[in-house]
């Protein structure tokens, strides 16, 4: 049993004022439940009936009702400042917070956060951010990456380059490749449609009606796009391809296609048919192995993907080859060429760090 403590003196003044602030939204709620526990404690209600009422610990009413004797109601308005050790930043600290970003991983994952290197290091998360944002760090974030190991590698992107950045006179520079195996898919219920506050919604399971494979040859001065549905991409439909191009160019431009080294491009049937008179206007010019990067027409691809093929249904086969014709004649209408400005030697020196740092010789 606790003994009851007196009732707390108050005098009128001090009741209003305490009162008025209990009272008033824009008053602190500490300072509100204690303006609380001084009232009822001016009422001779006991210390635990008070915490249990104002959901504060007895010993906090205890030294609630102390304050209040010895300083008044100046003694309740007076916030107690933590005692808490504010960090400096130094050089020495700056450049740890770097080097455990930059050298080590936390226990429990595989990067940094910026509360969990916060909580490593006991210093403020704003300070962490501040210094990532000062240079430039991005745990979060990961790309990837492929480093062509073909031996022809500096060759064939000076070959490449040269004709984005010093195209020919009088020929057609074309970045050719094909997109094969576009699947037509019917959603198994209709989409429902955007409305405000909701994305469009589309059923994870779909049926699918087969596939195409569209070729594609992208003109780097204008940005027009020539293109063909075909059921598959052999060397059959690839020489198919390469005739509808040689109807479509001008018979007095040379022709120099930009290609990736499949199989496709480099069978036998190939080699036959550019060997021929007709075909000698020709050339082929072909990217590094794994660096379909250099190739425009992979850019391409990637806009009418992510604008038309991805989130598009199609109940057939047919229907998704008109969609594609259909999306090219829209492009045709206002092509936009790629401006490319990297130069041979400036992509080589990219290459080259990566090797540094990836700990590649060659």
């Amino acid at each position: 049993m606790f003994l009851a403590a007196a009732a707390l003196a108050v005098d009128e003044a001090q009741k209003r004022e305490l009162e008025s602030l209990a009272r008033a939204g824009t008053t602190p709620q500490k300072l509100a439940r204690q303006c609380e526990v001084i009232l009822l404690a001016s009422q001779g209600i006991p210390n635990h009936a008070i915490a249990q009422q104002t959901g504060l610990s007895r010993p906090t009413v205890i030294a609630t009702r102390k304050s209040f004797l010895t300083g008044g109601l100046e003694a309740l308005r007076q916030r107690q400042k933590r005692n808490r050790r504010r960090s400096v930043l130094t050089p020495e600290l700056e450049q740890k917070i770097l080097d455990t970003t930059l050298k080590t991983r936390p226990a429990d994952g595989t990067h940094w956060s910026v509360r969990v290197l916060a909580r490593q290091l006991r210093i403020s998360r704003m300070m962490v951010q501040r210094i990532w944002q000062r240079h430039n760090l991005q745990p979060h974030r990961v790309e990837k990456f492929k480093i062509s190991n073909d031996p022809k590698f500096e060759e064939k992107v000076r070959d490449v380059v040269g004709l984005y950045l010093n195209p020919p006179d009088r020929a057609l520079v074309l970045c050719v490749d094909e997109k094969s195996q576009i699947q037509a898919l019917d959603r198994t219920a209709p989409l429902l449609p955007l409305r405000p506050g909701l994305p469009e919604r589309q059923t994870h399971d779909y049926t699918r009606h087969g596939t195409t494979t569209l070729f594609a040859a992208f003109n780097i001065l204008n940005g027009k796009v020539m293109g063909s549905c075909l059921p598959r991409h052999r060397g059959k439909e690839f020489v198919k391809f390469l005739n509808q191009l040689e109807k479509k160019v001008s018979p007095d431009l040379e022709m120099h296609l930009i290609l990736d080294n499949s199989s496709t491009h480099k069978s036998a049937m190939i080699q036959r048919w550019l060997k021929t008179k007709k075909h000698r206007r020709f050339h082929f010019h072909f990217t590094p192995t794994s660096s379909s990067w250099l190739n425009q027409v992979e850019r391409w691809f990637g806009l009418i993907t992510d604008r038309m093929i991805r989130r598009g249904t199609f109940r057939s086969v047919e229907a998704l080859e008109q969609a594609i014709y259909q999306w090219l004649a829209t492009w045709n209408d206002h092509p936009k060429p790629f401006i490319w400005t990297a130069t041979a030697d400036v992509i080589l020196e990219k290459v080259r760090r990566c090797k540094e740092l990836n700990g590649t010789a060659h």
